[in-house]
């Protein structure tokens, strides 16, 4: 008992002539937690300096360069509740802890930085999908598609990322994520399949966006329905039609139908006849084509192709003509046509050709019938 006490009266006295730092705390030397307390703090301090020197860097360059402004936003979007975790931890590698207590710092720090690079793909799935929906179209023109669709393909994104971030942390945390990933998998095909016809118009609707068949404001024609596609949404796509009612399609109806885009039309091609009777001079039928072409080569946005003498009708003879207008615009065409037939019913009247018109012609006969009847005689009753 004696020599017990005397040691533990001798370890006390080397304690107490022991300088602070160099005492041993839960393992410990006092120098090694100044040590980890010290490169902690330097390095908050140093991400503080650096994210304040990068904002003074990049801020003038925000708006000529949409790379150093996601930068700037990545930077500006980091909490302190991810760094100090990330600098703790770090700082842990100078001590010689428990293994609880070097565990929860590791979790803290798995959980700290897996929130934040969600919240920094964020950003980055943002800066994406603006860039592409600012992008100007085949024909000069923002996307407006992609505008309508930037929601669906933003949540998507998120839930992707999301999902990996989340397994990579549990992983990280030790946790068996096989079976977790494996049940998600049998989950997700059991909601596939009941979710079917939602699913095919969702994926329907990304297909719209990305291969773009036709965009929002394009006048279009599926079947014998017709008018302008006003939005693409994530289930169905909304067309105005000339009537004034609104057409509701499914998007992948609308995709599995033949869809005829007007709005990409670079001109449009007229075929157009007409007939004059049977008895019009040889002289006048054979002046007529030339007459045509002067009538559409007169108008400045029609590019005259060719016209003939068709055929030799039972009724008339018909003459057709073809042209091409360099316009899509409907409204145009039809002022070029109409002037056309103006110009064509002036030069036939100066000239006295006559345009056919449907007309039936009776011959009524009365034949001698056997017993002497005779038209004027008495019939046979």
């Amino acid at each position: 008992m004696t020599g017990v006490a005397w040691d533990l009266g001798a370890a006390a006295l080397a304690f107490a002539g022991t300088p602070w730092y160099q005492r041993e705390y839960a393992g410990n030397p006092g120098w090694a937690y100044l040590a980890a307390g010290g490169l902690a703090l330097a390095l908050v301090l140093a991400f503080h300096v650096a994210r304040r020197w990068a904002r003074r860097v990049f801020s003038s360059l925000e708006h000529a360069d949409r790379a150093r402004g996601l930068a700037l936003r990545v930077l500006n979007d980091l909490r302190p509740w991810a760094v100090v975790p990330a600098a703790a931890y770090s700082a842990c590698a100078l001590l010689t802890l428990p293994a609880g207590v070097e565990t929860f710092f590791r979790s803290v720090f798995v959980v700290a930085v897996s929130a934040q690079l969600l919240l920094t793909s964020r950003l980055v799935v943002e800066f994406v999908i603006a860039r592409a929906v600012t992008r100007p179209s085949s024909d000069g023109a923002s996307d407006p598609s992609l505008a309508s669709a930037s929601g669906i393909i933003r949540f998507m994104s998120m839930l992707v990322l999301g999902g990996v971030l989340v397994a990579l942390a549990l992983s990280n945390l030790g946790v068996e994520v096989t079976p977790l990933i494996t049940g998600l998998g049998i989950g997700g095909v059991a909601v596939a399949l009941a979710c079917q016809s939602i699913l095919s118009d969702l994926f329907a609707s990304l297909t719209i966006v990305f291969d773009k068949p036709f965009l929002v404001g394009d006048f279009i024609i599926v079947g014998d329905k017709l008018g302008t596609v006003e939005s693409i949404g994530v289930k169905t796509t909304r067309v105005r039609a000339l009537s004034g009612e609104q057409l509701v399609f499914s998007n992948s109806d609308l995709l599995s139908s033949r869809i005829q885009n007007y709005k990409r039309m670079q001109e449009r091609r007229v075929v157009f006849g007409f007939a004059v009777p049977h008895g019009t001079p040889v002289g006048q039928v054979r002046a007529i084509p030339g007459v045509v072409r002067s009538a559409i080569e007169a108008e400045p946005k029609a590019r005259f192709d060719r016209a003939h003498f068709k055929a030799i009708g039972a009724y008339a003879l018909e003459f057709e003509a073809v042209y091409h207008v360099l316009s899509a615009d409907f409204n145009v065409y039809m002022d070029i046509q109409q002037s056309i037939n103006l110009k064509l019913i002036e030069a036939f009247a100066a000239s006295g050709v006559r345009l056919a018109v449907p007309t039936q012609v009776y011959r009524r006969e009365h034949p001698e019938v056997a017993g002497g009847f005779t038209p004027e005689g008495p019939g046979p009753f």
